[in-house]
């Protein structure tokens, strides 16, 4: 009997072609040269965890284990890591000081021509980079990959450059003024208090497109109220030691000079979840192995992580995600 390969039964078959599972195999050869060749050391942690990275915006998946089927509701939960971030930074605090990492990473409700929910991260920390060594070390993968050079950018001066503002010094109100004029859609119930989430629309929607256009670039010095897992810089304004890499307007990459005290990410993580509760999403545990081993000692530090997809994409001039991955979510 002939097998059915009508269209409504094509659904085993990947979206992306040989042709682009060769360029992968290629740009992960060249990623873990780069690497190598600089002595770093690749290494892998898990991708299930008891931690997760408490983020206002980033939604980990959860995995329950059975240990005994008869009574599933004592299942402990775990997490899908959203990147390999905790398990390498204890890494470090155990002594290992250039590491790397390729993995799958996991996002949940992240799914689009640019997003889906199972994704491969490039991650890399080295001990003794400080910020400026930190975005170089990104300036000189994104040039050896792409074959360009790359430009550096500062958060305010993108911001003057496209909108004529300081992002740093203009209040709330200032903010919303520039949003409404651009007539980019904003929350009917803001007040002009939460000053991150215009400065968040107003790049998204209004300068990342410019982004990268004609040279890969990389947007440094943000507000220090994005800090993440970042160090905040004591200049006036004090700013988030934090980067990003974009080209064509797509963000390829997040670095930072890592954060080393742990009773300041305590804090962070209660503001996140804070945020969280009030956007209505599940709060995440707030201890964590990795507070932990920052108070043993976390080593001075730059790091870095990269989404490979969107990379091969560029690489590639792919258009969406679909194109570059054998089996995207739908299909998985």
């Amino acid at each position: 009997m002939t097998p059915d390969v009508s269209a409504s039964h094509a659904d085993w078959r990947p979206t992306c072609s040989l042709e682009l599972l060769h360029a992968r195999s290629e740009l992960l050869q060249q990623v873990r040269q780069f690497f190598l060749t600089r002595d770093f050391l690749e290494v892998e942690t898990p991708l299930l965890s008891h931690d997760s990275v408490i983020d206002r915006h980033l939604d980990p998946l959860s995995v329950t284990l059975f240990p005994d089927p008869r009574r599933p509701e004592e299942g402990k939960k775990l997490w899908l890591q959203t990147s390999p971030e905790f398990g390498m930074k204890r890494l470090l605090a155990a002594g290992a000081t250039s590491i790397f990492q390729i993995s799958k990473a996991f996002r949940g409700a992240e799914v689009g021509e640019r997003h889906n929910i199972e994704f491969t991260m490039l991650e890399w920390y080295r001990v003794g980079d400080d910020y400026a060594a930190g975005r170089q070390l990104l300036a000189d993968l994104a040039g050896e990959i792409l074959g360009a050079n790359v430009e550096m950018l500062t958060y305010a001066a993108a911001f003057q450059q496209h909108l004529g503002v300081d992002p740093h010094r203009a209040s709330g109100n200032e903010l919303l003024s520039v949003a409404l004029q651009s007539k980019v859609p904003t929350p009917d119930s803001y007040d002009g208090s939460d000053r991150d989430l215009l400065l968040e629309l107003l790049l998204t929607e209004l300068i990342e497109p410019h982004l990268g256009a004609a040279a890969p670039t990389i947007l440094y010095d943000y507000p220090a109220s994005q800090a993440a897992l970042a160090q905040v810089s004591r200049g006036d304004p004090p700013v988030a030691e934090r980067f990003e890499l974009y080209v064509h307007g797509m963000e390829l990459a997040n670095g930072y000079h890592e954060l080393l005290d742990a009773k300041l990410l305590r804090e962070r993580n209660q503001k996140n979840n804070q945020a969280r509760s009030e956007d209505g999403k599940h709060r995440l545990p707030e201890a964590s192995r990795l507070l932990d081993a920052m108070e043993y000692g976390l080593p001075a530090c730059s790091g870095t992580a990269l989404g490979m997809d969107r990379l091969l994409m560029v690489k590639t001039g792919a258009r969406s995600l679909a194109d570059v991955l054998s089996f995207p979510i739908d299909r998985a």
